[in-house]
């Protein structure tokens, strides 16, 4: 299915359990919200993990990404930019953009990069196991790096 229209974000209002004694958002936490709109931004797709799994593909996390630009505080809503800056079938990379909602703020940037594989652990390419998935990916890395020049 193409999509004509862009992925409109993850939204999350920040919880009292994230926050630390300095009463801002514990660096751990921006993490967890990258899988959050990573899950969110997969389903949007029509990718759900469950039905990526279903289909016998897992995708583990390889390296983690995180610069942190100002502080968010307990009740503030952020939300969450994903896109996929580079893919080759094998690999993918996504970059995350956590912005103030209110204001848009830039809070934290980062990127995950993940893998694909079967259900033994062996590297699995989406091009030859699952050509649906690695054109949409495709496309969305193309519809990302033409609006990022």
């Amino acid at each position: 299915m193409e999509r004509t229209e862009q992925y409109p974000g993850y939204n999350h209002r920040v919880q009292y359990y994230e926050t630390d004694q300095m009463g801002c958002v514990h660096h751990s936490n921006y993490i967890r919200w990258f899988e959050e709109s990573r899950s969110d931004y997969l389903a949007y797709l029509g990718m759900d993990y469950d039905k990526m799994e279903a289909a016998g593909v897992i995708s583990p996390v390889l390296t983690v990404e995180a610069a942190y630009h100002s502080m968010t505080r307990y009740g503030e809503e952020v939300s969450i930019e994903v896109t996929v800056k580079k893919y080759n079938g094998v690999k993918i990379f996504l970059g995350y953009h956590i912005r103030d909602k209110k204001d848009g703020t830039l809070r934290c940037s980062g990127q995950t990069s993940h893998c694909f594989l079967n259900r033994e652990g062996k590297p699995l390419s989406l091009k030859k196991e699952k050509p649906e998935w690695h054109e949409l990916l495709k496309r969305e890395c193309e519809r990302a790096q033409e609006q990022n020049g």
